[in-house]
């Protein structure tokens, strides 16, 4: 994996928990607001921290945060606009499977979420995605790059692109059939399965972590006989029947399940030009040069 692509997805991740900090000052005095992270309420008029009897009130948070993140954000906030009018009236899409193959590789970097939790994170992920690569395209616009350098990047590159299937699991083992359907039974009347797996499995690598495996390529050497086969016949937030192993009978949880995706040359040719000419004109990927092309005026230019 490239620096400059691991880089962006750093910058994708940040942005995601500072523009989530930000929601937090859209509101007035007396009001209660919600963390969407969290699903939080938060009572404006009480203090959000008391310190042996000194307190830290709500407005005082929220003038420290417009301190230290406000002139930031509402830069990105502009450098989004801006972006999101040039690329309409330019018509630069990103390609589904583009947006996907990123997704899915931020998704792998994170623990366990809920599904509720999932898709709210991946719409932030994906707004962030199409941003920047509608950026990269804007920015390299006018900068010629060779059909053979692009070609010979692809050649020598293009795995970097693809994304390997995926599963992230947990599961419980335990050493016969009679506890493996005890286990099933109190799955089915509501039981965690994570507090099930510290009680039941014998699987002494996942088993105080509620029984979390972790995220695995399925054609890892390390992925327990089975349970590839196992993850494909499940759906997503859903735990298995028993079932037999190398080790025991296991009960296995699958929190996500991601296919392959691979690309072609000509599926990836406009962003691996995008990539070359930024590179080769030592482009930074910031917004500050289109700014030109319209008319802004705002708070910190005063």
């Amino acid at each position: 994996m490239s620096r400059r692509f691991l880089m962006a997805l750093i910058a994708v991740l940040l942005i995601t928990n500072i523009a989530t900090l930000m929601l937090w000052t859209r509101s007035g005095p007396g009001e209660v607001v919600e963390d969407e992270a969290s699903d939080m309420q938060i009572d404006t008029k009480k203090p959000v921290a008391s310190i042996d009897g000194d307190e830290i009130t709500y407005e005082a948070w929220m003038a420290a945060l417009r301190d230290n993140y406000g002139q930031k954000q509402l830069k990105t906030m502009i450098d989004r606009t801006v972006v999101n009018k040039l690329a309409d009236q330019q018509g630069i899409t990103v390609h589904e499977k583009v947006i996907n193959r990123e997704i899915a590789l931020l998704a792998s970097m994170q623990g366990v979420m809920t599904e509720e939790e999932t898709e709210k994170m991946e719409e932030k992920w994906r707004d962030e995605i199409i941003y920047r690569y509608q950026l990269e395209a804007l920015l390299a616009e006018g900068i010629n790059v060779s059909e053979d350098d692009m070609r010979a990047y692809y050649d020598q590159y293009h795995n970097q692109y693809n994304f390997t299937e995926s599963i992230q699991f947990s599961h419980i083992l335990v050493e016969d059939q009679e506890t493996a359907e005890k286990v099933k039974g109190e799955l089915d009347n509501g039981a965690s399965f994570s507090l099930l797996a510290k009680e039941y499995s014998i699987d002494e690598d996942t088993r105080d972590a509620g029984g979390y495996f972790g995220y695995y390529t399925t054609n890892s050497q390390f992925l327990p006989n089975g349970y590839k086969e196992k993850a494909s016949e499940m759906e997503e937030y859903s735990y298995s029947e028993p079932f037999l192993t190398d080790q025991g009978y296991a009960i296995m949880y699958l929190h996500r399940s991601m296919p392959e995706i691979t690309f072609t040359y000509d599926e990836l040719k406009p962003y691996i030009k995008n990539e070359l000419a930024l590179v080769s004109s030592e482009v930074s990927l910031v917004a500050d040069s289109l700014w030109d092309t319209m008319e802004i005026d705002w708070l910190y230019n005063k």
